[in-house]
């Protein structure tokens, strides 16, 4: 009897172990088995300003978690909903609970990287910015032109693209637009060491200045061994009291960067930026020039040039003249052979 009795105390001691390691095994697969739902490898955008109940409708609605209240459970032992942070945040396929929610309670987020190369306006990289960051377009738009924020940059609301220098960049995505812009302005005080100012200086231009050619060579040729000769040709110019007579900002000037060929019509737009109207510099760049672009400028050879035009045979090169009679005759072999093309 005694014997039977222990043999049954003994299956049920077994059942309850049974049980125990079914539910500790249930409970450890809650919080560590994948949790993922049918989206493929994807990334959950936390807004500034979000509750927890946003991001579990985020969890559901995007169909980032195959089980939201197991998600929830764990969560609310960590104490997440009450330290929800903004970011983009990194959920591949088969994360588990606990990697889930660790994440995004210490707010581990994945960064951004922004490829910047050649940015012609204020609008285009206002629209970078919001695509692919959290800042507000309206916001990057106020600061762009207040001048007392940009101010502690040494800038202004014309020279304020000066401080976007061609580069790869990391941010956080909820960064906020003074954030980014700042970011961006820290880089640029970087970028212009005392050398690179004082080779400016040499040509006789302050570091906005020195962008602001830059910003035309940039936009006249993409042959960064004929970028100096055409740097010397406007800056010549500029310190004869010339006009620049660029096209570039001309197109800048109409906001066409299509024009092939920059006529009469083109060169009568009344604006700061059109070179062929207004004596001295533009008030701003025309565009974000290369790092590449900047030391052809700031290395700029002394040349007696004050005229360039495209070489007839279309190779994107130039032919350069230091008196007008020469510049006529370039152009004309240039004219003749747009004709033949006809291009207008």
């Amino acid at each position: 009897m005694a014997a039977k009795a222990k043999r049954k105390g003994s299956k049920v001691l077994l059942w309850v172990m049974l049980i125990i390691v079914a539910v500790a095994g249930f409970g450890a697969f809650l919080v560590f088995g994948p949790n993922t739902g049918s989206l493929p490898d994807e990334y959950l955008y936390v807004r500034t300003g979000s509750t927890y109940d946003d991001v579990k409708k985020q969890l559901t609605d995007g169909g980032y978690v195959a089980s939201l209240w197991s998600f929830d459970l764990l969560a609310q032992r960590a104490g997440y909903p009450d330290k929800v942070k903004a970011g983009k945040y990194h959920i591949p396929p088969g994360m588990s609970n606990y990697n889930m929610v660790r994440m995004l309670r210490s707010g581990r987020q994945t960064p951004v990287k922004l490829v910047i190369n050649k940015l012609r306006t204020k609008q285009d990289l206002i629209t970078m910015l919001a695509i692919n960051l959290e800042a507000d377009s309206n916001k990057l738009q106020s600061i762009l032109s207040d001048n007392s924020y940009l101010a502690q940059f040494g800038l202004n609301e014309n020279t304020a693209m000066c401080a976007v220098v061609p580069d790869t960049y990391e941010f956080y995505w909820n960064t906020s637009a003074e954030k980014a812009y700042s970011k961006l302005a820290g880089y640029y005080e970087k970028y212009w060491t005392d050398e690179r100012e004082q080779k400016a200086h040499a040509l006789g231009l302050t570091k906005q200045q020195a962008i602001i050619i830059g910003s035309i060579v940039e936009e006249e040729t993409n042959k960064n061994d004929e970028k100096g000769n055409v740097a010397s040709v406007y800056i010549n110019r500029y310190r004869k009291g010339m006009r620049l007579e660029a096209d570039p900002t001309v197109k800048f000037a109409v906001n066409d960067f299509s024009i092939r060929r920059v006529t009469g019509v083109h060169t009568k737009t009344i604006s700061p930026y059109n070179t062929y109207q207004v004596s001295g510099l533009p008030p701003g760049p025309i565009c974000t020039p290369s790092k590449k672009t900047m030391e052809q400028v700031l290395s700029a050879p002394k040349t007696d040039y004050i005229f360039f035009c495209a070489k007839e045979d279309f190779s994107g090169y130039h032919r350069f003249a230091s008196n007008y009679a020469e510049h006529l005759k370039n152009a004309r072999l240039y004219q003749q052979a747009l004709n033949e093309r006809n291009i207008h």
